[in-house]
């Protein structure tokens, strides 16, 4: 078992730091440049990263769809509950998360509602007890079972439990990225990507920086808290991904040859190409319990630009990995002295030299 604990990765986060609402413009953020084999912080701006980024860079995004996947619930008895839908299977069945699990057990059904005004709008069964507490459940309008792009229509935003207030039409825009796929079944936010407009990417390509997306569909792996008090007594939820064709082939030439830097766009894209790397070639589709931890060297990204993340997270874990943890607490204490904003709709670091300072 690692020596290595969660409590490790504790840091002190004043509350009033954590963004409740995104900035005025997708591309206003604060970006924190750091450097962990100089062990150098620089104060910057998101619009800066044309002139940060070598030229030539690959740049990596997350593309993936965020889902409408919370469902309010209204149980046979009139209690409220709620569902969050992780990922179709094949029949058309969904994966999820239910409230209150005690009272959901396979064949309970609830009805699906407005949450503004209490209209039911389809039903939810309960199917089966999956592992860790999930349930298989399918939703239905009638006899007819509801797939993700119809789910999209009934029901909400899923934002994190840290964002206070419940999706508003604000959110409807800014917690998609503006490159976003049609397809994808993610339940939370590429949030590295939200800071990106077609102006910013635009000044990249006349930097020659080639532009290739990855998808991860963002489940429970990437935002379930640790409970286990060592690392190595973690799992990771389960998540898949996709490479396009076109991405791959760029990506394969760039870390055969190493002729170009290659820069992840947030935490999933990065998780996604270590774990689809073998070395030679990159595997296309696929699914990752991968959680990059202190030890693990990374074989792909260069640069890694990333949002602050919540104390205690596999994500500032994976950040502590690239950086080394003193360096890492070290960056996120300067970002809270300098009132940075934290997580989904806040402010992002740039952290250069990932590869060459992975330990």
């Amino acid at each position: 078992m690692s020596s290595a604990k969660r409590t490790d990765f504790h840091f002190d986060l004043p509350e009033e730091l954590i963004a409740q609402h995104p900035a005025a413009r997708r591309d206003a953020a604060r970006l924190l440049i750091a450097d962990p084999v100089g062990r150098t912080l620089r104060h910057g701006l998101i619009t800066d990263l044309p002139d940060l980024v070598p030229a030539g860079t690959l740049c990596v995004p997350n593309d993936v769809k965020v889902r409408h996947a919370r469902l309010l619930l209204r149980r046979g008895g009139g209690g409220e509950g709620e569902a969050l839908l992780l990922r179709a299977f094949p029949d058309g069945s969904f994966e999820a998360m239910v409230r209150p699990g005690p009272k959901m057990k396979p064949g309970r059904h609830a009805a699906v509602v407005d949450p503004r005004d209490g209209t039911e709008l389809a039903q939810l069964v309960v199917e089966e007890t999956l592992d860790e507490g999930l349930r298989r459940v399918r939703v239905l309008r009638g006899d007819q079972p509801l797939d993700w792009d119809a789910v999209d229509h009934i029901g909400r935003l899923p934002l994190p439990p840290y964002i206070t207030h419940a999706a508003e039409d604000e959110d409807e825009d800014r917690y998609q990225t503006v490159f976003h796929a049609r397809e994808g079944e993610a339940v939370a936010a590429p949030t590295a990507g939200l800071h990106f407009t077609d102006d910013l990417i635009a000044a990249l390509r006349t930097r020659r920086c080639d532009w290739s997306p990855v998808r991860l569909h963002v489940g429970l792996g990437t935002f379930r808290p640790m409970t286990a008090e060592h690392l190595d007594g973690h799992v990771m939820h389960e998540e898949r991904y996709e490479i396009p064709e076109e991405t791959a082939q760029a990506l394969e030439s760039t870390l055969r040859q190493r002729n170009r830097p290659l820069m992840c766009i947030g935490t999933t894209s990065l998780r996604t190409l270590e774990a689809a790397w073998d070395g030679t070639r990159l595997m296309r589709l696929g699914s990752t319990r991968l959680f990059i931890q202190p030890g693990y060297r990374l074989r792909t990204a260069d640069l890694l630009l990333t949002n602050f993340h919540l104390p205690e997270s596999t994500l500032f874990v994976l950040v502590s990995a690239v950086m080394g943890l003193d360096f890492a607490k070290a960056a996120y204490a300067e970002a809270v002295k300098e009132r940075y904003r934290f997580f989904s709709y806040g402010d992002a670091m740039l952290i250069l030299n990932a590869r060459t300072s992975a330990s």
